[in-house]
């Protein structure tokens, strides 16, 4: 590390993605500094407080906060580090493509701080091909760092797990950028996996493209179920018990979050649109919330009742909303003419949300949006319950 202060700059640090990795290279033994302009999160994290949910990090965080990791909002730093980690936001535009210019922009603002001498590694989801154009582009400015494409795959809230038990794939244009790259993983992930950077980058669209298509296969047989009157757990549980051919079939629910959607959307892109099955499981997925209103009002006479959506995250445990269908769900019926709409989240505070005392008191109707493990021992009594996950074991039908 001669000339450096840090074996890592992680660029983004203070997100859902860079600050459980920085935490766990901390842990063992790298000198991280975490660069991110959010000041906010900046004095969360330095009072050694985790912004967001994540099992097992904040105790770690106090371990090594100001030891082996440091916080930064200066730019500087990046020159300062031997590896440069970038995990920036990804996202596609209006048309459904993959903004390139986004990670143009980027390096075009750290462009003096990068030099000969340094490895970057791309962590955040791009689109295939994104790797070899930044080094491209980079080269054409005179700059030549070893570049890798090594993504995250961690599911959030299990980053401190996940971290050390699951093997990192790195992808790299030269096998020496492989052994370097492999250099910063080795000591706290047990497997390393060598792959070209578009093999790379596809192996982290296509692993995302999967999860969501699965999930849409159970959430599309759950609507033919319940449209037909009939429960669909009582079908699930009686063809996958003991039937090793559906061990991999998952219960429906609410498919979302800030990967599966916005990576099976690049990866329909990038396939020109021919990903037919991506492209149906979205329709699926999306529409869920949609499918539940429109079933409600066959059943109940909704402009009467009181509709309570119990947990408004994404997933189960998790405080992050980004991309919840839950948060759709609350949306669209907004636009409805019911008598009233209550949300309730355990770990969400404000944005009109009310106590889950009271909206189990006052509604007529719950719907479960995310299902939370503080919500297990609940007495929903005599309410309408819209259980799509089958959390509360009384079947799908509603």
């Amino acid at each position: 590390m001669k000339g450096r202060n840090y074996d890592v700059c992680i660029v983004g640090g203070l997100g859902h993605v860079g600050l459980p990795f920085g935490i766990h290279l901390a842990a063992s033994g790298k000198k991280v500094v975490l660069y991110d302009i959010n000041l906010q999160t900046h004095k969360t994290v330095s009072e050694a407080k985790m912004p967001f949910r994540e099992n097992g990090a904040e105790s770690i965080l106090e371990k090594v906060l100001n030891k082996n990791l440091f916080l930064s909002t200066e730019k500087r730093t990046i020159s300062e580090s031997r590896f440069v980690v970038v995990v920036i936001g990804t996202d596609v535009d209006d048309e459904m493509k993959h903004k390139y210019d986004l990670f143009r922009r980027f390096f075009d603002e750290i462009l003096e701080y990068i030099d000969d001498g340094q490895h970057v590694i791309l962590r955040s989801t791009v689109f295939p091909g994104t790797t070899e154009r930044i080094r491209d582009y980079l080269k054409s400015e005179g700059k030549s760092p070893r570049i890798t494409f090594s993504p995250e795959r961690i599911s959030e809230g299990r980053a401190m797990d996940e971290l050390r038990t699951l093997p990192q794939i790195i992808g790299a244009f030269r096998h020496s950028d492989f052994e370097e790259a492999r250099e910063l993983f080795l000591p706290s992930t047990g497997e390393t996996i060598e792959l070209s950077p578009k093999e790379a980058e596809l192996a982290k669209l296509f692993t995302n493209a999967w999860r969501y298509i699965l999930f849409s296969i159970s959430n599309q047989f759950y609507q033919i179920a319940t449209d037909s009157n009939l429960d669909f757990y009582k079908i699930y549980d009686a063809i996958t018990l003991n039937y090793p051919r559906t061990k991999y079939m998952p219960r429906a629910g609410f498919a979302a979050g800030p990967c599966l959607f916005k990576d099976t959307v690049q990866l329909s892109s990038y396939a020109n649109n021919e990903q037919f099955l991506g492209n149906a499981s979205m329709g699926v997925n999306e529409g869920l919330p949609a499918f539940i209103i429109e079933r409600l009002k066959k059943r109940y006479p909704i402009k009467e009742k009181v509709i309570g959506i119990l947990g408004m995250t994404f997933k189960a445990d998790s405080d992050d909303t980004r991309s919840s269908l839950a948060m759709k769900l609350r949306k669209l019926l907004m636009a409805e003419d019911i008598k009233g709409l209550l949300c309730s989240d355990v770990h969400l505070k404000g944005d009109g949300f009310v106590s889950t005392e009271r909206l189990i008191a006052e509604s007529d109707i719950i719907i479960i949006g995310a299902p939370h493990s503080e919500y297990a021992d609940l007495d929903l009594k005599d309410k309408v319950v819209v259980d799509v996950w089958n959390y509360f074991k009384k079947g799908g039908l509603f």
